[in-house]
Protein backbone atom coordinates (compact mmCIF):
# COMPACT_ATOMS: atom_id res chain seq x y z
CA UNK A 1 0.00 0.00 0.00
CA UNK A 2 1.47 3.70 -1.09
CA UNK A 3 0.58 6.63 1.72
CA UNK A 4 1.52 9.81 0.70
CA UNK A 5 3.39 11.86 3.26
CA UNK A 6 5.55 14.93 3.25
CA UNK A 7 9.06 14.80 1.91
CA UNK A 8 11.99 14.96 4.78
CA UNK A 9 13.52 17.90 3.50
CA UNK A 10 11.35 20.16 1.52
CA UNK A 11 12.69 22.40 -1.41
CA UNK A 12 13.80 25.72 0.16
CA UNK A 13 11.14 26.66 -2.56
CA UNK A 14 8.02 25.65 -0.79
CA UNK A 15 7.45 27.99 2.28
CA UNK A 16 8.16 31.05 0.21
CA UNK A 17 5.94 29.62 -2.66
CA UNK A 18 3.08 29.01 -0.65
CA UNK A 19 3.60 32.68 1.14
CA UNK A 20 3.39 34.01 -2.09
CA UNK A 21 0.68 32.80 -3.12
CA UNK A 22 -1.12 33.66 0.44
CA UNK A 23 -0.44 37.06 -0.15
CA UNK A 24 -1.46 36.92 -3.52
CA UNK A 25 -5.24 34.87 -2.46
CA UNK A 26 -5.50 38.02 0.25
CA UNK A 27 -4.90 40.43 -2.16
CA UNK A 28 -6.90 39.15 -4.86
CA UNK A 29 -9.82 38.96 -2.38
CA UNK A 30 -9.54 42.20 -1.05
CA UNK A 31 -9.13 43.99 -4.80
CA UNK A 32 -12.78 41.61 -6.02
CA UNK A 33 -14.43 42.73 -3.26
CA UNK A 34 -13.81 45.98 -3.79
CA UNK A 35 -13.94 46.04 -7.49
CA UNK A 36 -16.73 43.61 -7.85
CA UNK A 37 -18.54 43.10 -4.77
CA UNK A 38 -18.59 46.95 -4.59
CA UNK A 39 -16.89 46.90 -0.14
CA UNK A 40 -15.12 50.05 -0.84
CA UNK A 41 -12.17 49.76 1.65
CA UNK A 42 -11.81 52.68 4.64
CA UNK A 43 -8.06 53.84 5.20
CA UNK A 44 -7.17 50.91 7.24
CA UNK A 45 -8.27 48.41 5.18
CA UNK A 46 -5.75 49.70 2.34
CA UNK A 47 -3.01 49.89 4.39
CA UNK A 48 -3.14 46.35 5.40
CA UNK A 49 -3.13 45.75 1.60
CA UNK A 50 0.34 46.96 1.80
CA UNK A 51 1.66 44.86 4.90
CA UNK A 52 0.70 41.89 2.25
CA UNK A 53 2.36 44.13 -0.41
CA UNK A 54 5.66 43.98 1.62
CA UNK A 55 4.98 39.87 2.95
CA UNK A 56 4.64 39.17 -1.27
CA UNK A 57 7.46 41.20 -2.24
CA UNK A 58 9.74 39.57 1.04
CA UNK A 59 8.46 36.34 0.03
CA UNK A 60 9.18 36.36 -3.78
CA UNK A 61 12.57 37.59 -2.71
CA UNK A 62 13.22 34.30 -1.01
CA UNK A 63 11.54 32.02 -3.38
CA UNK A 64 14.19 33.62 -5.97
CA UNK A 65 16.84 33.84 -3.04
CA UNK A 66 16.17 29.91 -2.59
CA UNK A 67 20.10 28.92 -2.68
CA UNK A 68 21.15 30.88 -0.20
CA UNK A 69 20.71 30.10 2.64
CA UNK A 70 21.11 33.15 4.69
CA UNK A 71 19.73 35.14 2.29
CA UNK A 72 16.50 33.05 1.85
CA UNK A 73 16.15 33.07 6.09
CA UNK A 74 16.45 36.92 6.25
CA UNK A 75 13.35 37.66 3.54
CA UNK A 76 11.28 34.61 5.33
CA UNK A 77 12.00 36.71 8.80
CA UNK A 78 11.16 40.08 6.57
CA UNK A 79 8.09 38.53 5.15
CA UNK A 80 6.81 37.41 9.08
CA UNK A 81 7.79 41.02 10.37
CA UNK A 82 5.32 42.07 7.80
CA UNK A 83 2.72 40.03 8.75
CA UNK A 84 3.35 40.94 12.39
CA UNK A 85 2.66 44.60 11.31
CA UNK A 86 -0.83 43.99 9.51
CA UNK A 87 -1.94 42.18 12.48
CA UNK A 88 -0.88 45.23 14.47
CA UNK A 89 -2.99 47.19 11.75
CA UNK A 90 -6.04 44.60 11.78
CA UNK A 91 -6.07 44.88 15.66
CA UNK A 92 -6.40 48.26 15.81
CA UNK A 93 -8.72 48.41 13.11
CA UNK A 94 -10.91 46.28 14.64
CA UNK A 95 -10.59 48.21 17.74
CA UNK A 96 -11.78 51.30 16.24
CA UNK A 97 -14.70 48.66 14.66
CA UNK A 98 -15.62 47.73 18.29
CA UNK A 99 -15.60 51.83 19.70
CA UNK A 100 -12.41 50.34 21.91
CA UNK A 101 -10.58 53.29 20.91
CA UNK A 102 -10.66 56.66 18.01
CA UNK A 103 -9.37 56.03 14.33
CA UNK A 104 -7.30 58.17 12.54
CA UNK A 105 -8.00 61.34 11.67
CA UNK A 106 -8.56 60.07 7.85
CA UNK A 107 -11.12 57.78 8.90
CA UNK A 108 -13.25 59.97 9.36
CA UNK A 109 -15.21 61.44 6.38
CA UNK A 110 -13.54 63.78 3.86
CA UNK A 111 -13.41 67.49 4.82
CA UNK A 112 -15.93 69.73 2.34
CA UNK A 113 -14.72 73.15 0.98
CA UNK A 114 -16.94 75.83 3.18
CA UNK A 115 -17.58 77.93 -0.18
CA UNK A 116 -18.83 75.32 -2.40
CA UNK A 117 -22.75 75.41 -3.48
CA UNK A 118 -24.88 72.89 -2.81
CA UNK A 119 -24.81 71.20 -6.30
CA UNK A 120 -21.15 71.43 -6.06
CA UNK A 121 -21.31 69.43 -2.73
CA UNK A 122 -23.68 67.04 -3.86
CA UNK A 123 -21.06 66.14 -6.64
CA UNK A 124 -18.13 66.03 -4.54
CA UNK A 125 -19.81 63.99 -2.52
CA UNK A 126 -21.67 61.53 -4.72
CA UNK A 127 -18.53 60.66 -6.93
CA UNK A 128 -16.24 60.50 -4.02
CA UNK A 129 -16.39 56.97 -2.23
CA UNK A 130 -15.90 56.62 1.67
CA UNK A 131 -15.80 54.31 3.55
CA UNK A 132 -15.55 55.28 7.88
CA UNK A 133 -12.80 52.80 9.69
CA UNK A 134 -15.62 52.17 12.61
CA UNK A 135 -18.61 50.36 10.75
CA UNK A 136 -18.15 47.06 10.10
CA UNK A 137 -18.89 46.37 6.40
CA UNK A 138 -19.33 43.01 6.52
CA UNK A 139 -18.86 40.30 8.75
CA UNK A 140 -19.02 36.53 9.53
CA UNK A 141 -20.30 34.82 12.67
CA UNK A 142 -19.74 38.13 14.24
CA UNK A 143 -15.99 38.30 13.05
CA UNK A 144 -15.57 41.70 10.77
CA UNK A 145 -12.90 41.51 7.47
CA UNK A 146 -10.28 43.21 9.91
CA UNK A 147 -10.89 40.39 12.48
CA UNK A 148 -10.32 37.30 9.62
CA UNK A 149 -7.02 39.84 8.43
CA UNK A 150 -5.67 39.93 12.51
CA UNK A 151 -6.39 36.01 12.44
CA UNK A 152 -4.56 35.32 8.78
CA UNK A 153 -1.83 37.41 9.86
CA UNK A 154 -0.86 35.94 12.62
CA UNK A 155 -1.04 32.73 11.26
CA UNK A 156 0.97 33.45 8.00
CA UNK A 157 3.59 35.54 10.70
CA UNK A 158 4.35 32.05 12.86
CA UNK A 159 4.25 30.37 9.58
CA UNK A 160 6.75 32.77 7.85
CA UNK A 161 9.01 33.27 10.85
CA UNK A 162 9.39 29.42 12.32
CA UNK A 163 9.92 28.99 8.31
CA UNK A 164 12.87 31.48 8.67
CA UNK A 165 14.20 30.52 11.98
CA UNK A 166 13.69 26.25 11.71
CA UNK A 167 16.39 24.28 10.95
CA UNK A 168 15.01 23.11 7.69
CA UNK A 169 15.14 26.83 6.42
CA UNK A 170 19.27 26.15 6.50
CA UNK A 171 19.06 23.33 3.91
Amino acid sequence: MTTLSMPRHPSPRLWPALLALACLGALGTAFASQYWGGLHPCVLCVYQRYAYGVALAAALAALLLAGRQGARRAALTAAGLAFLAGAGLSAFHVGVEQQWWEGLDSCSAPGLPPDATVDELRELLLNQPFAPCDAVAWSLFGISIAGYNLIASLVLAALALRAGFSARAAD
